[in-house]
Formats: C-alpha cells, structure tokens, sequence
C-alpha cells in the first residue's frame, strides 16, 4: 500500500496499478468512511462516476468499503463533478465521491472527493484517510452495515442548479450553441441545460461507449468543436472535459478561447457588476502559477488585484475564500464562481461566458480583444518512478533554470513542477519571443530527462 494516495487532485493511476485497484478502492472507501463517521458527519456518502468503463468496477468497491465502515451510499450513475458537489451539499450528505480521471485518457482512472460542503477535502482530513488506509480493515457488525440506494432524479436537479445561474430575465434564444461533451459525464446534461434555456444546441461527443471519453474530444483536443462551429456557423462552440469540471471555448470563426481569456471576459463585467467580492466590495481574481502574464497585465490595467496560487483549483478556492473573492481559475478551464458554485463548473462558467454576450450585445471574439496573450511553452517530460520533488532541486536542473531565466531577463518566467495526476514534470517557460521560448523549454526538458535517465 503506497504512503501516500493522494495527489494534487485527489487518487489517480492507470486502472489495475496501484492506486486504481479494485483492492485499494475498496480500503480507501472504507478508511474514509471511518473518518467520516468518527467526526460525526453523517451517514450517509454520495458517489457519482464518469462514462470510463472501469468506473462500474470502482463503483462497487467504493460502495463495499463504505458499506463495511456503516455508511450509506446513494449512487448518482453519470454525473459532471460539479454536479456531485452540488448534490453532496444540497442533500446534506457526509461528502461526495467522483471516480474520474477528468481529462485523462479511458484507461485511467481516479477518486476525488468532497467534504458535506460541496468543496475539497482539507489537508487534515486527507491526511486521516490516508493513515487509516495504513489499517487493517474491519467491518463493522451486519445490523450496522451501510446500505446503498439510486439518488432520485440526479440529472433534473443538477440542471436546474445550472439554470438557476443563469439570469431570470434573459434567454439563449437566437443564439447558436455547439457543446463538445467530451463523451464524459456531461453528455446528458450539458445539452439540456443550454436547450432549455432557449438555445439551438448542436451536441458532438455525447454517444459514450466507455472507451472513448476525451478520445480527439473535449477540452483537450478542440479539432473536432472547431469544425463543427464554422460548419453551423454557430455562435459559439462549448468544450467540456471527462468529468465537467473545465471548459474552453470556440469563437465562431474558430478560434480558441482559453480559461485565462474566459477570466478575462469576466473579470471585465463582473467588476462593472461589484461582483468580484462578496460583500460586493472591490475584488480580485485568484490565478495559478501557469495564468499567462496578458491577463496579469490586463487586470492591472482594470486596476484589479490578482494573486497567483500553486496549480490546482483547491488552491485557488482557498485564496477566493481567504479574500472574500468570487472569481478565479485556470488557464486549463477550470473556472470558479464562488457566488454561484463551490467548485469549478464548466457549465456555469460558459453560461456566465453567454450572460456577457447578451448584456454587452458583443460576440466572444469582441470580449477577449483587450488582453493579450504572450507566448508559453510546455513540455512534459516522463519521469517515470523518480521523485519530481528531488528533481526541482538538482543542480543540473537548478543550472539550466538560471540560464534560461538570464536570457528572458524580465521579459518571461520559468516554471517547474511536478505533476500530480501524470507521472511526468511539467516545465513551462513564458516569454514576448516564441522562438526564444521554444528553445529555452527544449532546452530545460533535455536536462531533466538527462537525470531521469542517469
């Protein structure tokens, strides 16, 4: 059993390794129902999946390891995470449970879990569930065994949740929509919740097999939304990952409109709206150490504050709540609206996307004019079983660092890290020159896979 299960987003891995094992699942169910009853947070857990074929499997061994620790499980089938966290919080449920890898391929899988308030878990509790995962199991007494049960009408209440963000006053109507479901857990709700507030949807991704969930689709492949978009001349293409929780968009000439743009677009409005804090003062907007330096700038320029958090959405909730903020997020799509959700939602963000067409009469490529975007690179490099902590430290690394941020001088920045759900290190280099920026991250990447490889 690993030290550790948890990542930067809760358990992820390749389904039949560890983590993702029947075995291991079924202890981490049980060891966080233990936690979760002994802090006397209910009865009763809700679990939801993606379309992956290995979440049947998962799904029974999470539902027999809550089982075994005397907590009731009601099952949601196919649902956004987003979706999860609203429903875990609305039903008073002890927390919500999301076996999805997000954007990852169909062969992976993963765990993530919220606490009764629709957010991630804390560290402390983390750290609990992950020290009784290290003890030996033992089941409750039959009287005392959790039962488990369907969630009545999961997807009707989620998509009134998201039409529910959307202004009373307004309509899709006349609009023009192509949602991209990734083939993942949105692929019955997304079209819906657009449809029924007036718009003229066309769905792509959403016939799910299994196997094919993010397959050339989604968020993280925008080919297929692009074409679609310029062949219906719609308004406005909608990508969605595996499970819901990030979004891009396409502007009708087929352009990309990345989560930093979409920060952008709302930040703009939001301020004019007293918006960005939740007492209605003046605000700020909560960025990643990826968030590229065009929308530093053009923030600056709106004279609101920013703050830059480690990747991950868990961090970004925790600087909005620290600072009393609404609005942070990703340039991967993971978009947060604290006033209307506890988590990122890839629906809720583009229908606040659509409520800013409509009020300013301007289509998506108008509201991205004023900020722009300077050049990044990424590459990860694989690293298989080596600890991507040591490797921020090694001198190699550490040299070829300093090259690079003395040719960018104080025009770009270097970013390492680590993955938290890939065994790979990411290194991001951002710069005004691509060509310099290209050369520099190849560069950075050459050496780390020199140590990997030593």
């Amino acid at each position: 059993m690993p030290d550790s299960l948890f990542g930067t987003d809760g358990v992820r891995g390749k389904v039949g390794e560890a983590p993702i094992t029947p075995e291991i699942v079924l202890k981490l169910g049980w060891a966080a129902g233990r936690v979760f009853a002994k802090a006397g947070r209910g009865d009763m857990v809700l679990i939801g999946k993606d379309t992956r074929v290995s979440g049947y499997m998962l799904e029974s061994a999470l539902e027999a390891g809550f089982s075994a620790a005397g907590v009731n499980i009601s099952l949601l089938g196919p649902m956004p995470s987003p979706g999860i966290a609203y429903l875990t919080r609305t039903a008073r449920a002890c927390a919500g449970v999301v076996i999805s890898a997000s954007h990852n391929p169909y062969y992976d899988n993963g765990i993530k879990i919220f606490s009764s308030a629709g957010t991630k878990l804390q560290d402390s509790l983390v750290n609990e569930i992950d020290a009784m995962v290290q003890q030996p199991l033992q089941c409750v007494c039959s009287a005392d065994l959790g039962k488990a049960k369907r969630f009545p009408d999961a997807y009707g209440r989620y998509i009134e949740h998201c039409k529910n963000t959307f202004s009373e006053t307004k309509t899709l109507s006349g609009i023009k929509i192509v949602v991209d479901c990734a083939n993942g857990a949105a692929y019955n709700v997304a079209p819906k919740v657009f449809a029924e507030l007036g718009a003229d949807v066309i769905a792509i991704a959403n016939q799910p097999d299994g196997f094919n969930i993010n397959e050339r689709c989604g968020s993280t492949d925008l080919k297929a939304l692009k074409k679609s978009v310029k062949k219906a001349d719609a308004d406005i293409g909608i990508a969605l990952d595996g499970d819901a929780d990030r979004v891009l968009l396409v502007d009708r000439q087929g352009n990309e409109i990345n989560g930093d743009q979409i920060l952008y677009i709302l930040a703009g409005h939001r301020k004019s709206r007293n918006r960005l804090h939740d007492n209605g003062n003046n605000g700020g907007i909560v960025g990643t150490l990826m968030t590229n330096l065009g929308l530093e700038l053009a923030l600056k320029k709106m004279s609101i504050p920013f703050q830059r958090t480690k990747v991950g959405d868990r961090y970004v909730h925790e600087a909005l709540t620290k600072n009393h903020w609404n609005l942070g997020g990703e340039a991967s799509g993971h978009i947060i609206c604290l006033d209307k959700t506890t988590t990122g939602d890839g629906i809720v963000a583009a229908l606040e996307v659509l409520e800013v067409m409509l009020e300013t009469g301007k289509p998506v490529a108008e509201l991205v004019k004023g900020m722009e975007i300077y050049p990044q690179h990424m590459i990860n490099v694989p690293i298989g079983n080596s600890n991507g902590k040591k490797l921020l430290n090694h001198r190699q690394v550490l040299e070829a660092v300093a090259d690079a941020e003395g040719s960018l001088g104080r025009t770009g920045r270097v970013v390492l890290r680590p993955s938290g759900t890939e065994p790979v290190f990411r290194v991001m280099i951002e710069g005004n020159n691509l060509n310099q920026v290209q050369n520099l991250t190849r560069q950075i990447a050459a050496t780390i896979e020199q140590v990997v490889a030593s």
